[in-house]
């Protein structure tokens, strides 16, 4: 089992602008005075960049576009609605925002099969939406796949049950606990586990600001330390700049890479910098305006896929 992968899924966009229904509790996005087809157009700008530098390391990316078909600003970040996993299985995940459950769709899965992929089996949990309850994939639980352990961070868009639910059914040990931004002097849920924290094959970068439970926090480094991850902090200003919406990759010849936007790069120290390249390398590209208007980063773009080959 391995804890990264060489291939990763990614939508191109083709009608990205700030998702209103997202923005009530996704504090990261933020309205910015430009009309939504030029919007769009940075933001493909911003995802071709992206996806040819990382081909240029060698990582296979598999690229499906985004259709007119139904309203779809989000879909850009299929991490939430999907997962692949080694042993031939897709899971679907329940979305909170209404316009994002239009995201998910079979021919996204198909292509995979054409490519060469073998899927044996689906996962679906999407019927919970009918009760409002959610889980946004990859967003909201943090996998270590070698350990088999599944961090959450509980918010609207992450349920205890369901999670739960999951890691019985993939036969994890569930870690769960409360991450918390401040938004106008409150401190507010964060909506997604994976902008707070990026587990690597022998590094985690976590914001452990956010974790105000001293007991979920000393939790959380228990688990770290039995796993022999070096733990690399960030701050909460730093987290705010996409620092923990990372992901770890492999390129050609099996190369560890770590992926995020030039913003999150760009505000972190050079000790940390040196931290992460101890382990790996790290790749980066500009994404503001995804970030900005989406109020996701590089990690929430790529859907890894764990498929085997058929």
């Amino acid at each position: 089992m391995q804890q990264t992968t060489n291939t990763i899924l990614m939508v191109r966009p083709i009608q990205f602008r700030m998702n209103e229904q997202t923005a009530v509790n996704n504090y990261f996005q933020e309205d910015i005075d430009l009309k939504n087809t030029e919007i769009n157009r940075k933001a493909q700008e911003e995802f071709d960049n992206h996806v040819n530098t990382l081909r240029s390391f060698g990582i296979n990316v598999v690229v499906v576009s985004d259709t007119l078909k139904n309203d779809t600003p989000d879909s850009i970040f299929p991490n939430n609605w999907v997962s692949f996993h080694a042993d031939g299985t897709v899971t679907l995940y329940p979305m909170f925002a209404e316009n994002r459950r239009l995201e998910r769709r079979e021919d996204i899965i198909e292509t995979l099969e054409k490519e060469g992929f073998l899927i044996e089996n689906i996962v679906d949990y999407t019927s919970a939406e009918e009760e409002d309850v959610f889980l946004e994939g990859t967003g909201s639980v943090i996998l270590d796949r070698v350990n088999r352990k599944a961090y959450c961070a509980l918010s609207p868009r992450a349920d205890e049950e369901l999670f739960i639910e999951f890691c019985e059914d993939f036969e994890y040990t569930p870690v769960i606990f409360v991450a918390n931004q401040t938004v106008e002097e409150k401190r507010e849920a964060i909506y997604h586990t994976n902008v707070m924290m990026c587990v690597a094959e022998t590094f985690v970068v976590i914001c452990l600001d956010t974790i105000d439970d001293k007991i979920e926090r000393k939790n959380l480094l228990r688990h770290f330390k039995e796993d022999r991850k070096q733990v690399i902090e960030i701050s909460e200003e730093q987290m705010n700049n996409f620092a923990g919406n990372m992901l770890q990759v492999r390129g050609k010849e099996d190369e560890l890479f770590l992926v995020m936007s030039k913003a999150a790069y760009d505000s972190l120290k050079q000790s940390q910098v040196a931290k992460i390249n101890n382990h790996c390398k790290i790749i980066s590209s500009s994404l503001d305006t995804i970030e900005t208007c989406g109020g996701g980063s590089a990690r929430c773009m790529m859907a890894e896929v764990f498929l085997p080959k058929a």
